[in-house]
């Protein structure tokens, strides 16, 4: 395992807000498949995490530098998925599946970016 990272509170409320996108991306999908009467395929938290890789890569190709985003910071948030992604994949499981539906794109991603901040949260030495 590297290092922790730490990350400061600008750049984890930047990651906040590109997942807050992503969950609402999913939703506004989700609607407009419903309206048309296509079913939902099944989503797993493995391929919410590569839609935040694939959207933080595209952001900091776009704005990087003018938000702030530290040099290195994709390839810092892809190896701490890449450690996170079996703990984090059992609790969404956990968590989605408490009613026994499965769960919604949106629902996936939320549950999946929560489990992924507190594991940032819980290996970037913050507080230790």
């Amino acid at each position: 395992m590297g290092s922790p990272k730490h990350f400061s509170g600008h750049v984890i409320g930047l990651l906040k807000e590109y997942m807050q996108d992503l969950v609402d991306q999913a939703a506004q999908e989700a609607r407009s498949q419903e309206q048309f009467g296509f079913t939902t395929t099944p989503y797993r938290p493995d391929q919410a995490i590569s839609d935040l890789l694939a959207l933080l890569d595209d952001r900091i190709e776009s704005e990087g530098v003018q938000v702030g985003l530290p040099d290195g910071f994709l390839h810092d948030v892809w190896n701490l998925c890449n450690e996170g992604l079996s703990p984090i994949s059992d609790r969404v499981w956990l968590e989605a599946n408490l009613d026994g539906q499965s769960p919604r794109k949106a629902i996936v991603r939320e549950l999946t970016y929560r489990a992924l901040i507190d594991f940032i949260d819980t290996n970037s030495g913050e507080g230790h």
